[in-house]
């Protein structure tokens, strides 16, 4: 059982994930268009589906595909 400063401290965590990828998920729709249509569009997809990986409660295999995600953004 999780105490509840550790059950916080992980709400916070997910709040501060899903706040920056809210934000990249703007900036990406607001690309310059010089971007092609389909790298943005791959980009708004992982996005969505780390918004949906945060927005449930994940386990340890949904925390490693949200990693691979967030590196596949860096690339």
């Amino acid at each position: 059982m999780e105490s509840s400063s550790g059950t916080h401290t992980h709400s916070h965590a997910q709040f501060k994930r899903k706040l920056g990828n809210e934000e990249r998920k703007k900036a990406a729709a607001e690309r310059a268009n010089n971007s092609s249509y389909a790298t943005r569009s791959h980009r708004l997809q992982l996005l969505n589906k780390i918004l949906q990986l945060i927005s449930l409660q994940i386990t340890a295999s949904q925390e490693e595909e949200l990693e691979l995600l967030f590196a596949g953004l860096s690339g």
